[in-house]
């Protein structure tokens, strides 16, 4: 067990309605003019934008708008709030939306408040931001735990390259509004691909090749068999305020840091490798993790099966067989089959890409930088590694 410092200050206010108090909790953060950043158009057809209009100059704050964030965020959006912001003074953001639109706002935050580089290059890990303008979060999807968490992945449009900044406490929302009502509306795939992304989230924490410990890993598995379970009710009940409840606290604690504490921090391989997949194909995030996980974990879990088969014993229920290989192997294969049972993809094709084998190598070249790092820490990643793993899930 690894020796770890945890710190989460986002303030959590959670059940019906609670959006509808967000210009009281604004009054303690000092702020004088709040843009209002969100996704498309449904945050308005919903009449949720004019809610949160009317919260804000009933509390007295002046604000401005900007939407169009898309899925796998943009960095032309992100350049476009920057540009807002400095117009107008902008010293709050409000994020209203899922985990694109809370990145976005973080990036935006960034790029303010450190005008003296390009805030790409925060992306590229070659600068490093010492501030960000304050952030709060009104999400209206349970997935990427980006309400709770310090990081944020930006799509650049030149060379539509996915990267994730460098994980910060700056840029945490100072808080979030969280309403599991306002994930009602989502279609079906959208519901199903956040509870992928919630599970990857701790999954990607879980799988380390190091001694754990016991109250850490318990902590893991009792949130993965609550998405799972929630998960299969949302199918049929995508009304259910517990259901949703339980997915959208979950998304935050799977994400928030706890699951990773004493493991070291975790593998993130599958984000690395779907990342590239977003970039390039613009794919949905949970679908894509879904695409990718079952070959990935075929291809590294020799590395450790002992780990694997107390996933598929803890998890699933499969009995521990005399050798750890086969539990391991049948506790891959029924999380396949749950991700199948929910409707999700488990390879490259049911997620709709027929890639060639150049396109394999390029995503393989992108997710190495260029043939210049590894990733993984289950088992460690060349990008020759990147490559098989990527013709596996074809």
């Amino acid at each position: 067990m690894r020796s770890f410092e945890y710190y989460t200050p986002t303030k959590v206010i959670f059940g019906k309605d609670t959006h509808l108090r967000i210009g009281e909790i604004l009054k303690d953060y000092n702020c004088h003019k709040i843009l209002i950043h969100y996704g498309g158009k449904s945050a308005v057809k919903s009449g949720l934008i004019d809610d949160i209009k009317k919260c804000l100059t009933d509390a007295g704050f002046d604000f401005v708008t900007l939407g169009g964030v898309v899925p796998n965020p943009r960095l032309s959006k992100v350049r476009e709030g920057i540009s807002l912001c400095r117009k107008e003074n902008i010293d709050f953001i409000l994020a209203v939306g899922g985990g694109s639109v809370i990145d976005s706002a973080k990036a935006i935050g960034y790029g303010v408040a450190n005008p003296w580089t390009d805030v790409w290059n925060f992306f590229l890990k070659t600068e490093v931001p010492t501030a960000c303008i304050p952030i709060g979060a009104i999400p209206t999807i349970a997935a990427s735990g980006s309400e709770m968490s310090g990081s944020c992945v930006i799509t650049n449009e030149d060379g539509w390259l996915k990267r994730g900044s460098t994980r910060s406490d700056l840029c945490r929302p100072k808080f979030t509004l969280m309403n599991p009502r306002l994930t009602y509306t989502l279609p079906e795939y959208q519901t199903e691909s956040g509870c992928v992304d919630i599970l990857m989230h701790t999954m990607e924490r879980y799988f380390v090749n190091v001694e754990t410990m016991e109250i850490t890993d318990s902590i893991s598995e009792s949130l993965m068999q609550t998405v799972i379970y929630n998960a299969r009710i949302l199918l049929n009940e995508p009304g259910n305020y517990n259901a949703r409840a339980e997915i959208m606290w979950a998304g935050s604690l799977s994400h928030n840091g706890l699951t990773g504490c004493g493991t070291g921090g975790g593998d993130w391989a599958c984000h690395q490798l779907e990342h590239e997949l977003g970039g390039m194909f613009d794919v949905t995030h949970g679908a894509g993790l879904s695409a990718i996980w079952g070959s990935w974990a075929r291809y590294v879990y020799d590395a450790n099966p002992e780990r694997f088969a107390q996933f598929a014993t803890n998890i699933f229920d499969i009995p521990c067989f005399a050798d750890y290989e086969s539990t391991a192997l049948a506790g891959i294969e029924a999380m396949e089959d749950f991700f199948r049972s929910i409707h999700m993809p488990t390879n490259l094709r049911e997620l709709g890409l027929d890639l060639t084998d150049e396109q394999i190598h390029e995503l393989a070249f992108k997710c190495s930088f260029e043939d210049t790092r590894t990733i993984g820490v289950f088992k460690q990643l060349n990008m020759k590694d990147m490559e098989k793993i990527y013709m596996m899930a074809r």
